[in-house]
């Protein structure tokens, strides 16, 4: 006797689309700002009160690099790739980890965004499985 899994798609799988092209924006967000960052580094204020670590070009590549990993693994996560819902996963605990650093300056933005990230994960997390193809 064989058993066959069968998964049942549930309106869930629309919010793992939803993950994967909100990752696929902030990817192009941030490699557009990380390439304005590189090529006009002097439009940037720079003060030692501020929390930069790196000088406005080395940011820069920081932000080129890590839209280029998200536009991918939303493109992934879309897709339904598996390894894809892992990364992104940790990458949306980033964001929302970062954006209680902003707290201060936009609390309603940063609430707003710590509670889309939450519902990303928990889609991510419980329903990503959904977005895959079923196998024949």
């Amino acid at each position: 006797m064989t058993y066959r899994h069968t998964s049942h798609v549930t309106g869930w799988v629309g919010w793992i689309w939803f993950a994967g092209m909100l990752m696929v924006i902030a990817g192009v967000f941030n490699i557009i700002g990380g390439l304005y960052a590189v090529m006009n580094s002097d439009v940037y204020v720079r003060t030692p009160l501020r929390l930069l670590f790196f000088d406005v070009s080395t940011w820069g590549w920081l932000h080129l690099i890590f839209g280029v990993v998200l536009f991918l693994t939303g493109l992934a996560v879309s897709v339904g790739q598996p390894w894809a819902r892992v990364v992104a996963a940790v990458l949306v605990m980033l964001n929302a980890m970062t954006q209680l650093t902003w707290i201060g300056v936009n609390p309603w933005w940063s609430l707003a965004v710590i509670a889309v990230d939450v519902l990303v994960l928990y889609a991510l997390i419980v329903h990503g499985r959904e977005a895959r193809e079923p196998s024949a």
